[in-house]
């Protein structure tokens, strides 16, 4: 999609967008029953097919209906945020069921807040160093990650200060936006596929490869472009070590939820016309 839009300028709608997908996972899924050095990737596809198809259904289907529609075009963040969020919500209660159909356990999926304390494995690059425990990195990183995208979004935005004040009546609805998002993308795009994927090909190639689909997902997204890719991406991947090593979604939720709110209160102000309402 981004290829197509960006070198070829190409507009791919929704549903073409998930017939492609869907093809090269039922390829996938086929190899499986002819390939036995690829048979324990089964999962995997299976519920990457689940996936798309719940995604496809909820965002040409149900998002059409005429109260939807109203409240997507709705100009207020109050109301168009939280649509949006509930019909995310759909998907993530969709994955959620497929995974207990795969996995038979939530802690399986990483349902549960696991070991909020459990040691991390260092990472020299980051300073994470040998016994350090997940309670102190998950606050240090969650500042330091807030920090960076505060920076960015300032960099990019600048909004008014002016503008900025007439936002603060959007902080409940910005609150229930960034939990709800935090908790759909980091069990729907993150402790899927790592449940799935970490006996199948490793925990560093479960992590990639996650990563890489998580980044690369936000490339129109906030922040967008290559910045935001690599940005996405980075963040993907560390939050999915928060996972893999605390064996639960609290730190990757927490700090997920941290950046959102960031993110979410300059879609707020963004939706405030100058002057206007």
């Amino acid at each position: 999609m981004i290829i197509l839009r960006e070198i070829f300028h190409k507009t791919v709608s929704a549903g073409l967008q998930s017939a492609m997908a869907a093809t090269v996972i039922l390829a996938g899924l086929v190899l499986t029953f002819l390939w036995n050095a690829v048979r324990s990737l089964r999962p995997f596809f299976i519920l990457f097919l689940f996936l798309i198809g719940i995604e496809w259904f909820v965002f040409t289907k149900v998002d059409q209906l005429s109260f939807y529609q109203t409240w997507l075009k709705n100009p207020s963040f109050n109301v168009f945020m939280l649509a949006e969020q509930s019909l995310r919500l759909m998907v993530t209660m969709g994955i959620i069921a497929v995974l207990f159909l795969l996995k038979k356990s939530r802690a399986a999926f990483f349902l549960v807040q696991g070991d909020t304390i459990a040691p991390a494995e260092p990472v020299r690059w980051l300073g994470i160093k040998q016994d350090e425990r997940w309670n102190k990195i998950g606050r240090n990183f969650a500042v330091i990650l807030s920090s960076g995208t505060l920076a960015f979004l300032v960099i990019a935005g600048r909004p008014p200060l002016d503008i900025a004040l007439r936002a603060l009546p959007f902080i409940p609805a910005i609150l229930i936006a960034a939990a709800l998002n935090a908790f759909n993308e980091e069990m729907t795009y993150k402790a899927s596929f790592l449940s799935i994927l970490e006996g199948v090909v490793g925990k560093q190639q479960s992590l990639l490869l996650m990563a890489a689909y998580f980044g690369i997902g936000h490339f129109y997204g906030v922040p967008y472009g290559v910045i935001g890719v690599l940005m996405a991406g980075f963040l993907g991947w560390f939050l999915g070590k928060s996972m893999l090593e605390t064996r639960g979604l609290w730190w990757a939720w927490l700090i997920h939820f941290v950046q959102d709110v960031l993110i979410f209160s300059f879609l707020a102000i963004g939706s405030i016309v100058p002057g206007g309402g």
